[in-house]
């Protein structure tokens, strides 16, 4: 498989990609992605920026797209503290596998291959938020080696389920940069 960082004309295959999961989850129990949070013009700004910020990921398997992550030094000062912004982290934000490609481990290797990236940049964690009320993902952030540090309630940022793991080396056999 195939990493490469997103490009500015990648926007609308990230945004499919979401949308893809967007309906997905909800025929999931979770509430997950339910919301209007954030907002499809909010998404599309993301996405933007990330791409043109150098900090979206897009993998490939042969000629299909399977996965994205975008992995970045940005703490949501809503939810992270000014103790924990100041260690050295890298935060990794919408990581979303294709359902053709679930199950195969692909979602647990871009967690290595993004702390083996956090560890080369020096940073100390590797850091994520989750969705406050999908408990089955809490657990399988456990399950890869994350500690939940807490849970920030707020109306305005459902995605408050704080986790982090040390940076370090990982070998990622499936995943070989473009």
């Amino acid at each position: 498989m195939k990493i490469y960082r997103a490009t500015e004309a990648d926007v609308s295959l990230l945004l499919e990609i979401r949308r893809e999961s967007i309906d997905w989850l909800a025929t999931r129990n979770t509430d997950q992605w339910a919301s209007d949070f954030p907002d499809e013009e909010q998404m599309l700004a993301g996405f933007a920026a990330d791409a043109g910020n150098g900090n979206a990921w897009l993998i490939d398997d042969g000629d299909v797209t399977v996965a994205t992550v975008t992995l970045d030094a940005a703490a949501q000062p809503a939810i992270w503290t000014p103790q924990e912004t100041a260690e050295p982290a890298r935060y990794v934000h919408r990581l979303t596998v294709r359902r053709p490609a679930a199950g195969q481990g692909l979602g647990g290797e871009l967690l290595d291959w993004c702390g083996n990236r956090a560890y080369e940049e020096g940073a100390r964690w590797l850091r994520l938020d989750a969705w406050t009320t999908n408990h089955a993902l809490h657990e399988y952030y456990r399950s890869q080696g994350f500690e939940h540090l807490r849970t920030v309630e707020r109306a305005d940022y459902p995605s408050g389920a704080l986790f982090q793991r040390p940076a370090r080396p990982a070998i990622t056999p499936r995943l070989t940069r473009a």
